[in-house]
């Protein structure tokens, strides 16, 4: 009965973000609803385990939100990002206007871009050419989906994408962990989500179905000419990349950077620079990526207040992602305090197929992903109650922690795209369509990612490669 109160609890909160609620308000309310029916005293378990859970997160992961917001405002106020998009639609035309979409969204996503601004950036062009290709527009939500959503935010490594950072948080590892692993898997769902939406495709056009008549979020997209050259408005993105990569993988860092400060009894001290190598480096490169960017893209930005509304904009606006995603993180460590989530975890943890901790981590993620709506919270509530002892397990049998990262991350984006997620709500409203339309090839974007996941745990016990 206690593990029962704990997953009501868990779909109360579902549906409260499903009907549109903050997540910020009602995490809260319901870890303290089941809090309080097992006995747990209310008010310390909000200030002191809530509240100090949520924080931590807010901590450890604040530059990266907050950076990683700021890069994409500027890279859309400056009009770098729709320059590239135009560009990679314009060559690969018609014929192939859905790869044309998704490579678009990739090399975005790929580059720094959140995913949020990927959507606005393409979206103009990408139905300008479906309009042109005559391609139902409800195919259009399921195409962006794969290109912004799936390999290039969680599988592929270097992703700067909050998906791939949080596990260096836990295991130590850097964005590049299992490097095989990740370009397999995330190949994978590339190739597996073209078949299906070129089959898709074909099947309408059999019916005779074009793109439709739509009045809703219909674009107008600025000729060409006015837009910045693709090849200037990949640098910004180029150097996040290989700053990245060069910091986290290459660069000696100084182990004793830590020392002044290992005695001043800093409350969430990271303690070792092993542990903060990965948060450091993109911090510096999406710094670099920032002002590349404005400089490159400075005469696009209106002359009043340009800079000034871009930087704002991307600031103010990861407030409410991180703290989304710092409540849920809270809610899950309240929800770890109680009686009943013994039997829950125990569950998870006894799982044991193959004998390693990777199909324990990867349905343990992916579940909690999908009920919270969330890759980045699903994720963070799973390794912050379970990853000592995955870490535990993985060190007993030899494994590297950097096949749990790799899991881990894709395992966030696996079930995370469910109705209710918060970037599916939003992508559906700026293509002006309705779940009934277009949610079938989401979802079945959703189903593909997911299998991914067990296909590189599958690899891995095969060959033993990551």
């Amino acid at each position: 009965m206690e593990a029962l109160g704990i997953v009501l609890s868990l779909f109360g909160l579902m549906y409260m973000a499903y009907r549109g609620y903050s997540v910020i308000l009602f995490a809260p309310v319901f870890a303290l609803t089941a809090a309080a029916l097992q006995g747990l005293p209310v008010m310390p378990g909000y200030t002191e385990l809530f509240m100090a859970k949520t924080v931590g997160y807010i901590k450890a992961f604040f530059p990266v939100f907050m950076l990683g917001a700021v890069f994409g405002k500027v890279m859309e106020d400056t009009l770098l990002a729709k320059g590239i998009s135009a560009f990679v639609m314009q060559k690969l035309g018609m014929k192939r206007a859905m790869l044309a979409v998704v490579l678009s969204c990739a090399i975005l996503t790929y580059g720094g871009v959140s995913l949020f601004v990927v959507v606005f950036a393409v979206y103009p062009f990408a139905a300008a050419l479906y309009r042109e290709a005559d391609i139902p527009k409800r195919l259009l939500p399921g195409t962006i989906a794969l290109g912004s959503f799936t390999f290039t935010m969680d599988a592929f490594p270097g992703s700067p994408q909050i998906q791939n950072l949080i596990p260096t948080n836990f295991y130590g590892t850097t964005g590049y962990a299992a490097p095989i692993a990740g370009l397999f898997g995330g190949t994978l769902i590339l190739i597996t989500g073209m078949v299906w939406l070129e089959w898709r495709r074909r099947k309408a056009a059999a019916k005779g179905e074009g793109y439709g008549d739509h009045t809703q979020n219909e674009p107008s997209v600025s000729s060409a000419g006015e837009l910045p050259k693709w090849y200037i408005g990949i640098l910004p993105l180029l150097t996040v990349l290989l700053l990245n990569y060069f910091l986290s993988r290459v660069f000696e860092w100084n182990p004793q950077l830590m020392d002044a400060f290992a005695d001043m009894k800093l409350p969430l001290f990271a303690g070792t620079v092993k542990k903060v190598i990965g948060i450091w480096s993109l911090i510096i490169a999406l710094v670099a990526g920032i002002i590349l960017a404005v400089a490159l893209g400075f005469r696009n930005l209106p002359r009043e207040g340009g800079l000034q509304k871009a930087l704002n904009a991307g600031a103010i606006g990861s407030l409410l992602a991180i703290l989304n995603t710092a409540s849920e993180v809270g809610y899950g460590n309240v929800i770890a305090a109680l009686p009943g989530f013994k039997a829950i975890a125990g569950s998870l943890l006894s799982i044991q197929i193959g004998g390693t901790p990777l199909v324990s981590e990867a349905v343990s993620v992916t579940t909690l992903a999908g009920i919270t709506g969330s890759a980045s919270g699903g994720m963070s509530i799973a390794l912050d109650l379970m990853s000592r002892d995955w870490l535990a397990w993985a060190n007993s049998i030899g494994m590297s922690p950097e096949i749990l990262h790799r899991v881990a991350s894709m395992a966030s984006g696996g079930c995370d795209t469910l109705p209710h997620n918060g970037a599916v709500i939003t992508l559906l409203a700026v293509c002006g369509l309705t779940h009934r339309q277009s949610y079938p090839d989401i979802g079945m974007i959703t189903l593909i990612k997911t299998v991914a996941v067990f296909s590189i745990i599958l690899l891995y016990h095969l060959t033993g490669l990551y």
